[in-house]
This record gives structure tokens, sequence and C-alpha cells, in this order.
């Protein structure tokens, strides 16, 4: 049976080492794929679990010398405390290092400005204070190094090693076994660039964590909006519980100001309710019995009693909560780029410090520029920039789409959105409210117009199609309760057939009635003025003859028409795509500026008119809302559904706009460009940094402390653009 375990990894010191594990975790037998996040510390792994078992994966983790656990168990408080522990002990180790290593950086500086302090420069006084930083405060790096190459590869940890050991040794080497010369003040020691490296890079770490910290705060704002308690009835009585304990069909009260506790449907009662935690949208939503709530949502003013429907991870929210942290947890495929870089990065750095050594040592004949140099190119060389460019802006970018009501499934999603040249509009539900209300009913027969509205509501009664539910409601509301017809057929893209009272009836479009030989007489013209109107016109046809038509119109969302425009502004070719009538499509399409209209399209047609374009060689993405759009959904490049629509579209979606109406659209493209930029930038700061500093580095042109505090400069610049995108405010969101 295959299975997918998230993990919890610690240990890791770079991408060179996510690298590592994901390389290692590919080759066990049973394993399907495996995604290694340096970033969030995550790994997601896809196995059989008859071929593999869970300790094997486990010990494997364990014999690169890193910790896993399965994300479950790791609640989000511990996870939090082991966070926190992480950045205190890292502070402290950072307040040691620093102290000892201050002394030793002054006995460089001072003979500058000429102040001679000669007990600084003693070697047993240097010794003394530069051991402890480097093999006690340093020591992980040489356990992790030590991991590294005994599993036959490297990583950061590998060249801090290297390098800090260098200077350490090359510093005793000249400190108790080359005699001192004649004429010179000190001798020629470098403890202070191990101790000032290593003193550099646990600053950046430090601040890379707490960095780090923030990238998930969209997560925390997500976990905060829960409710803790749930006012329940329970044996005749309103009792007050904690969340974890309310069960699937309970009775829960909520009063005016109060969070609705989990999701469910109203029995009894009336509110507004503000969802704008979820959609962005600020209005509250009027809801009365029978309407759906959603668990984090604020109640406003009245209070109602509901029934619990979804609790624990089946709300709206943990899936909105998954949601995001899966997005967070994948890999742009851009990211790929980088690790394919961070995984020969490292023995070519190795390999260009030997050479470096080597040329400075043999043909120059200076031994000790030799060993300065090659200290800096390893230093300088640590891919951890690399590393964080894309994983930290996807997490921020993930983030704050979820702060506004768009929920994007995966870090790809996200990155290829900023492609999208051509969107495909669903019309019913997605232009349009979906709630579509009977304006028209003409009798063009025997038949009076009372009795037209009466048989057609019968016949529709079964219909899950918006036109025919508004036929229905139209019906009941006029005649109260609705007999089931004898018999119920739905015909696709068409209409319906049914059998009442010993009658046949057929309600749909002019192909409907063709394909049933119904002669069509002198309907032409008042379907096409209908039609001319907006309006979606449904012949009748009662035993083989026409007898009336009915008229149904659907209202435009409010916003349609702007995000239109502004997906226009934005250069992206916008369609329309709907079963109506090429008139009614393009009387819609008119009110709000699509001139593209794709009509008469069979549902299961759909995706076919989304491959057309893609072989054009459009970057598709499709909106809709229904069951009957998660073909061509799935077909597009992106996905996009209506948050309102069904469970199906938004399965199939790669991306769930959650306020309900295509303001969002707009918006979730804004954030993919902006979020390629910051990715773009990251990339370009992380290579030019390499392919600048180890040039110079290999020059003798950087001494091995400026070389630490610019590698640990690149990582912290890098987290820090991605979380400028936290100020990122979608202009259509925002009128």
């Amino acid at each position: 049976m295959e299975k997918k375990e998230t993990l919890k990894i610690t240990g890791m010191s770079c991408a060179a080492c996510a690298a590592r594990i994901e390389k290692r975790l590919i080759k066990l037998e049973g394993v399907k794929s495996a995604t290694v996040n340096f970033a969030i510390e995550k790994a997601t792994v896809e196995y059989d679990d008859k071929a593999v078992s869970f300790k094997i994966i486990d010990d494997a983790i364990k014999k690169l010398g890193y910790a896993a656990e399965r994300i479950e168990e790791v609640s989000r408080d511990r996870e939090k405390e082991q966070r926190e522990k992480e950045i205190k002990q890292l502070k402290i180790k950072l307040i040691i290092s620093a102290i000892l290593s201050f002394p030793l950086v002054m006995a460089m500086i001072l003979p500058l400005v000429k102040i001679d302090l000669a007990f600084l420069h003693n070697e047993y006084f240097q010794l003394i204070l530069a051991t402890p930083v480097q093999f006690i405060i340093g020591f992980q790096f040489y356990k992790n190094a030590f991991h590294a190459l005994r599993a036959k590869s490297a990583n950061m940890d590998v060249l801090v090693a290297m390098g800090t050991t260098a200077a350490y040794f090359f510093s005793i080497y000249n400190a108790f076994f080359v005699p001192h010369e004649q004429g010179m003040m000190m001798k020629e020691l470098y403890f202070e660039a191990g101790t000032v490296i290593i003193t550099l890079i646990l600053l950046g770490k430090y601040l890379e964590a707490v960095a780090k910290g923030k990238t998930s705060e969209a997560i925390k704002k997500l976990m905060g909006l829960q409710a803790k308690t749930a006012r329940v009835i329970r044996n005749g009585r309103e009792e007050d519980i904690p969340i974890e304990e309310v069960k699937a069909g309970d009775v829960v009260v909520v009063r005016p100001g109060e969070k609705i506790p989990v999701d469910g449907i109203i029995t009894e009662g009336t509110s507004s309710i503000d969802e704008s935690m979820l959609t962005g949208e600020s209005l509250p939503v009027e809801k009365r019995t029978g309407d759906f709530v959603i668990g984090a949502t604020i109640n406003k003013f009245g209070t109602f009693k509901f029934m619990t429907t979804k609790v624990g991870k089946e709300t709206v929210l943990s899936q909105i909560i998954k949601m995001v942290e899966d997005a967070q947890g994948s890999k742009a495929p851009i990211q790929k780029i980088a690790d394919r870089v961070s995984g020969i990065f490292v023995p070519a750095v190795m390999a260009i410090a030997a050479v470096t050594f080597l040329i400075w040592t043999f043909i120059v004949g200076d031994f000790s520029s030799g060993i300065l140099s090659a200290v800096a190119v390893l230093v300088i060389a640590c891919p951890c920039a690399l590393g964080l460019a894309t994983p930290t802006a996807i997490m921020v970018g993930t983030g704050k789409g979820a702060e506004n009501g768009i929920l994007i499934k995966g870090g790809e999603h996200l990155e290829m959105a900023y492609k999208i040249n051509a969107v495909v509009l669903d019309k019913t539900g997605t232009i349009t409210k979906g709630q579509p209300e009977v304006t028209d009913v003409l009798s063009l027969g025997q038949m009076h117009e009372n009795e037209i509205m009466r048989l057609a509501a019968i016949a529709e009664k079964s219909s899950e199609h918006p036109l025919g539910v508004a036929i229905y409601e139209k019906g009941k509301g006029e005649y109260g309760n609705i007999p089931d017809p004898d018999k119920f057929e739905a015909i696709p893209g068409r209409g319906v057939m049914a059998v009442v009272d010993g009658k046949e009836i057929y309600i749909g479009t002019r192909k409907l009635m063709l394909d049933r030989n119904v002669a069509l007489g002198k309907t032409e013209e008042a379907v096409s003025k209908l039609e001319d109107e907006g309006k979606t016109a449904m012949l009748m046809a009662v035993d083989n003859k026409i007898e009336g038509i009915i008229a149904v119109a659907d209202t435009i969302k409010e916003s349609s028409k702007e995000a239109i425009e502004g997906l226009k502004k934005m250069g992206i070719e916008v369609y329309m795509i709907t079963g109506d009538n090429k008139r009614t499509a393009a009387a819609i399409g008119k009110q709000v500026g699509i001139t593209n209209i794709l009509a008469e399209v069979l549902p299961e047609n759909k995706a076919e008119e989304v491959e057309k374009l893609k072989k054009q060689g459009k970057f598709v993405a499709m909106v809709g809302d229904g069951i009957n759009d998660a073909p061509a959904l799935a077909t597009a490049n992106i996905g996009m559904a209506i948050g309102t629509g069904t469970d199906v579209a938004i399965e199939a979606a790669d991306i769930t706009l959650m306020r309900g109406d295509l303001i969002s659209i707009p918006a979730a493209i804004q954030l993919s460009r902006r979020t390629m930029r910051k990715i773009k930038q990251n990339l370009f700061w992380a290579f030019i940094y390499n392919i600048i500093g180890i040039p110079f580095a290999a020059l003798g042109l950087l001494n091995p402390m400026i070389a630490g505090g610019a590698m640990a400069f690149s990582s912290v610049s890098v987290v820090t653009n991605s979380l400028s995108l936290k100020r990122f405010k979608p202009a259509n969101l925002h009128r």
C-alpha cells in the first residue's frame, strides 16, 4: 500500500545536506519519491509500505547523521519549543564565541593604529582563547562533516571544518615550530581567522533561524484563528467543552461576537458572519437555516444553533492549514536547478581550494598565502544562500496568498502562474452568481403559462443544473409542494426529459428539439429576442409539440467586470466558455467586456477547448466551480477553482480562490510574478556572490574573516529579501 509521510529533519546545515538525504532516500527500494526542504527542515516521502518500512527510512536518515521524526508525532507546541531552544542555544554559543574572539581580533587591529599590547600577541594566550571556539563551540561542524564524509559526500560543514582547522594548525606550527625572525614584532598567527569565521557563521545561522521562523507566520496566524472551546448541547444543557471533544452531529450554540468553533449547518436562527479570515472579503455574509458555516469565522450579530458536520482535521480551516503546509514544503521547478548546483558545488570548491593552495605554495612560493587563500575559498563558497533562495520565497508567497483567500497547492503552481497569458472563465457560477432566476414564461400553443410553469417545475425537480434548479424553485414558490416526475432523464448539454401526468416533456435547447424531431415552428423570433437580452431561453415540448418558452437569467457578479479589465491590463487574453448558445453568450460577454467567447460547448468538451488553446502556444489558466469543470481544470496549465464551488472542482484545481469571485485571479497572478521576481533576485545574489567571491579569495585578495562575514551576510540577505514579500498587497483585493 502506498503511503505518504512528512518528516521533521534536524541537523541539516545547508542545501547540500538536503540533497544528500533526498538522494539516499530515493535509492531505497520501495520509495517512489522523496523531497527534502532545507528551509523548513521537512521531508516528504512517498513509499510502498510492503516494500520498505518507515524504520528503514528512519535508519537511512540517521546513518547520514540527521534525526527524523514523523510530523504527526511532533506537536505544534513542541515544534515551537524546539525552534526556540535552537535559537537560544545558537545565541549562547554566539555570545561565548564573540567574547573569546574579540581579543584575537584586537591583536590584529590595534597595531594598525600604533597601539601595542604585548600580551595580546602571546601565542599561549591566543591558543587558550582559540581552542574552545575551534573544538567546543565548533564541534557541530566537525560532527556534521564526519557524517557527510562517511556518506561519501560533502557539505558546508566540511568546508568550514577544513578551512578553520587549516588556519588553527597553521597558527600552531608558526607559534611553536618556526623560530622568531629578527626584526619582527610578532609571529604570524592566524588564530583569529578560524575563531571569527566560526563566530560569523554562528551569527548568520542565528539570524537565519530567527528569519526562517518569520516565514511560517502565515501558518501561525491560521492556527491562531482556531477556537479553543465550543458551547454544545448535551443532555438538554449547554456545556462549554474543549474543541478537541466536539463530535460530528453535535448541536453547537454561537452567540454574537463569538468564533464559530467547527464547520456545520445552521439548524436554528440567522446571523451575519465575518469570513474575512478565509476569503479576504471584509463584508459580513448573511446566513440562515440550512446554510453552511465555517469554523474560526466570527459571528457578528444573531444567536444561532448549528449541527456540526466536520471536526478536527476535516474542517475547512484544518484543510487550508494542511494545504499551505504542503505548498510550503513542496519544491518549485526552479529550485531543482539550485539543488543540482548544490550537489556538485562543494566538491568543486574543495578542488578549487586545493589548486589555489598548490599554486600559491609551489609556483608563487608563499606557503602562508596558500593556506589563507585556500581557507578563504572554502569559507566564502558555502552554498547556504543557494539552498534558501527558492524555498523561503515560496513559503512567504504561499502564506501571503492564504492571508488573502488564495490557496496555492504547491510551490510549482505559484511559480508557474506568472507565465499565464490566457484565462478561460466558466460562465455559470464563475462570471455569474450561478443562481439564475426565471424571468419569462411564454405560451406558444394551447397551454396556459401557469400550466407550462407547473409541468416544467415537476420535470426539473430532479435536475442538478442551475437552470433546472431555477425553474423548480420558481414553481415551488408559486405552487408549494412539487410532486416527483414519473420518469426523469438528464441530457448533458441539451436539457432534460421527464414524464409527468402521462405526458412526455422535453425542456432544453434547440438542438434537443431537433434531436427529438420536434418542429420548432415560429419560435426563432421569440427566442432571439430573449437571448439578445442576455437570457437563456429554453424550449418546452409536450408530446413532441412546442408549447412554450421559459427564459432564465443569471446575474453577473459585482466584481467580474473589474477583474476582467484587470487581467486585460496585465496583457492576459480572457475567454468565456459556456454551454449557452452564441447569442446569449455574446450578450453576457458584452456586459463584462469579453470578446473571446467559446459558446455551445458541452461539459465533456470543455477540456478539449482548453487543449486547443494550449496547442496555440498559450499558457492557460482555467477558472471554474462545477463538477463538469474538473476535467478542464486538470487539463489547463493552471486550474483555479472558485472556493464556493464543488469539492471535486477544488480537488482538481491547483489554486483555490476562497472569495468566490474573480477579483482574486489577477491578484494570484500578481503574487506569482512578485514571488518569481524575488526567487530570481535571490538566485542571482547567491550565484553572483560565489562567482565574484571565489576568484577574489583564490587570488589572495580576500581575508578569511571577511569571507566568513560575506557568507553569513549572503544567507541573511536572501531570507530578508524573501520576507519583503510580506508587504505585498494585491491591488485588486484592496479597493
